[in-house]
């Protein structure tokens, strides 16, 4: 086994071929099975997500690398070659392991900050899942991308075939975990394989789990678009309290506000608005509080799920319509317990959220 992950990493680019050979089998797999066929992709998804996907692997990344070891040689030239004497399995773990914190707290940002959220937000505009939707990012996001930047550190410290291990198999599970190809469903199916997904989801991100940060909607309970940050490992999510394991998948994927955008908004945001007035790459674009100083009455049904709008500038209030987005406020969720008129709160003051405790009669 040794010697044959010694010969693999003596090959030329073979970190590219192997990348390219799982978009390809994971292409095969989707088309066999009809899902390309019946995609409601337009012409203008396909156009961002493929081009992403070239221009990060033969741009981006290379361009990135070659600063970094520039600037390396430049300002510290002793670091080069610093771990190629270290042990290979030492190099990979720290290597794999930063990479991947560093992600999850990047895309975490995205999720929480108006900027970045802007040029991530793109990649849950997609209404379907599919092994291309990984690459789906504004060229910002991912000139900005920390573990890019850590790549070309642990490249120029001599740690290349480490970085390239790592890729291949950080690449194998973005694209699963992305795909349509659901290849975790037997295990919630059959109870003699059910342990075998605990333990294994508890590592890795599986489609279920990252197909709910797809989902669009809290109201569906296979669906956290604020939870599942993580991008190879589900450690994170766990260790910092944002994991939401699920047994099935979202009925619906997507943004809960629809806006039409050119593909070219969406890629190259901000050098590129949009026209949509509505949209979050408009160039007048600005979220106003809707909350007001006094109580909703709304009808509730019993043993209905609502969410409440807990930012104060959704336009349906006291309801969430995903205006939270890009900040650290999520909506709550709750099941009404009774049938009838209540009052929420629409102050986003109350200590008895979703209700209003009169608070509003004090500001």
């Amino acid at each position: 086994m040794k010697q044959l992950l010694q010969r693999l990493l003596a090959i030329e680019n073979f970190d590219v071929f192997l990348v390219l050979g799982i978009l390809i089998f994971f292409g095969l797999i989707e088309s066999f099975a009809g899902y390309l066929r019946h995609s409601k992709r337009k012409k203008g998804d396909w156009l961002q997500e493929v081009m992403s996907f070239f221009l990060l692997s033969s741009g981006i990344k290379p361009a990135i690398v070659a600063s970094v070891y520039i600037l390396g040689n430049t300002i510290y030239p002793e670091g080069a070659d610093l771990l190629s004497q270290q042990s290979f399995i030492a190099v990979f773990l720290g290597y794999i392991l930063i990479d991947d914190l560093l992600q999850y707290w990047y895309h975490r940002s995205a999720h929480e900050y108006p900027f970045l959220w802007k040029l991530h937000r793109s990649h849950h505009q997609a209404e379907e899942m599919g092994f291309f939707v990984s690459y789906r990012n504004a060229l910002l996001y991912y000139i900005m991308m920390p573990n890019i930047w850590w790549v070309g550190c642990i490249v120029f410290a001599g740690g290349a075939k480490a970085v390239a291990l790592g890729l291949v198999i950080k690449q194998a599970i973005i694209i699963s975990s992305h795909s349509r190809i659901k290849w975790d469903k037997p295990f919630y199916q059959y109870a003699f394989l059910k342990p075998f997904i605990k333990v294994i989801e508890r590592v890795i991100i599986t489609p279920s789990f990252h197909h709910a940060h797809h989902g669009t909607s809290m109201l569906d309970n296979s669906s956290d678009p604020n939870a599942n940050f993580g991008n190879m490992f589900s450690l994170w999510d766990q260790f910092f309290g944002t994991a939401k394991f699920q047994t099935a998948y979202p009925q619906e994927y997507g943004l809960s506000k629809k806006t039409e955008d050119d593909w070219t908004a969406a890629y190259f945001y901000p050098f590129v608005k949009s026209k949509d007035k509505k949209s979050d790459w408009h160039r007048d674009f600005e979220l106003t509080r809707t909350s007001t100083n006094e109580a909703l009455k709304v009808q509730l049904t019993k043993g209905e799920s609502y969410l409440w709008c807990a930012c104060g500038k959704s336009s349906q209030q006291p309801f969430c319509d995903g205006s939270h987005h890009g900040s650290k406020v999520k909506p709550l969720k709750f099941t009404a317990k009774r049938t009838g008129e209540v009052k929420l709160c629409n102050c986003k003051a109350t200590k008895k959220s979703p209700f209003c405790d009169d608070t509003h009669l004090d500001l």
